[in-house]
């Protein structure tokens, strides 16, 4: 018999689609948050933030934890620490255009 544990039977979330955007770890957003539950929403409103990761919460909702591009501490919220990483649903960013050149991949040395 195995033992069950919470993070057992959660399936990882590598990619997730707002409007006809698929959205995955690495790519570029900009913050829309709809709740005003506190400070943070009306300072990270209209900011540009990279998708740490796609995270599901027990419930199966599915949050986007990104880091905040001109925070000088983003490097902090890349480790995981608090304070500089944030979470916001799928109804709350708006997928920014892509960086075709990080989507090609590498072939031989760089020029």
């Amino acid at each position: 018999m195995t033992e069950w544990g919470p993070e057992t039977d959660r399936r990882r979330v590598e990619c997730i689609h707002i409007g006809s955007a698929a959205v995955r770890p690495g790519d570029r957003v900009r913050l829309r948050p709809r709740g005003r539950a506190d400070i943070f929403d009306l300072v990270l409103q209209g900011k540009s933030a990279t998708v740490e990761s796609i995270e599901q919460d027990f419930e199966g909702r599915i949050y986007l934890a990104v880091t905040i591009d001109d925070d000088p501490g983003k490097d902090l919220g890349a480790l995981r620490q608090p304070g500089h990483r944030f979470f916001f649903s799928s109804e709350e960013v708006e997928p920014l255009e892509r960086n075709p050149a990080r989507d090609r991949p590498a072939v031989g040395p760089p020029d």
